[in-house]
């Protein structure tokens, strides 16, 4: 039997890659910085505060007042892991949204965005897909094979934008976590280095200022340039 199939493919030259040092992201509409308390707690307590939903299917808050999260940033701006970033929608100006990387294993050369929490002030902005465009390219050109995206199985909100930005769906691992004393089975979604190219032209595509109305409005979708892209479906989402 030949070895690959029995054993895996080789992966030649193989070295791990960097982990992420928190360096700014920028692009045409989002720019991404180092969480720091000071420099951002109060546009995105001010930006959160619009909808407790958003809090729903994170593992904390939402918080009752500035100082409760402020407090919860400071405990994470020196993380390595998860390494958060606060999300500034250049077109308003102002902080509003984080993201991180976490699960991060060079030696696997697999890497995981997650903690994502926009405020409604940027969901569905050019802003909100270009963060994470500007994640997934970091770290596909860092060097990384997987890029990974789990979210509650319950969070059909989550397994739509994973799947429109062009990550496959992998399955539901059952009971997978106890969050804010709930079950939680979780949804995992990846997308690997050899489907890249491919995506990164989808993004930019989309991000394209030929893409849109001058009022703002998109011409073709996103999902419409990814789904060539994705080898599996969500069946929830059918």
């Amino acid at each position: 039997m030949d070895k690959d199939k029995l054993l895996g493919g080789l992966v030649p030259n193989w070295t791990p890659p960097p982990r992420p040092d928190g360096r700014r992201l920028e692009g045409n509409y989002a720019r991404l910085e180092r969480l720091n308390a000071a420099a951002h707690a109060q546009d995105l307590f001010a930006a959160n505060s619009a909808s407790d939903r958003i809090w729903d299917y994170l593992p904390y808050g939402p918080f009752a007042d500035f100082k409760g999260y402020a407090d919860w940033v400071r405990s994470f701006e020196q993380s390595a892991d998860p390494l958060f970033y606060a999300i500034r929608n250049l077109e308003t100006g102002r902080w509003e949204g984080v993201a991180s990387y976490l699960r991060i294993t060079p030696e696997a050369g697999s890497i995981e965005v997650g903690h994502i929490n926009f405020s409604p002030a940027l969901q569905r902005t050019r802003a909100a897909t270009e963060t994470m465009y500007l994640m997934m390219r970091w770290a596909f050109e860092a060097g990384y094979r997987r890029y990974e995206w789990k979210c509650n199985a319950l969070n059909l909100g989550s397994r739509r934008a994973a799947e429109r930005l062009g990550l496959s769906y992998e399955g539901i691992f059952r009971q997978a976590a106890v969050v804010k004393g709930r079950n939680r089975d979780t949804a995992w979604f990846a997308a690997i280095d050899s489907e890249w190219p491919a995506l990164r032209q989808a993004f930019e595509k989309w991000l394209s200022a030929d893409n849109f109305s001058p009022v703002g409005e998109q011409k073709q979708s996103l999902s419409g340039f990814t789904a060539p892209v994705l080898v599996s479906r969500d069946p929830a989402l059918t």
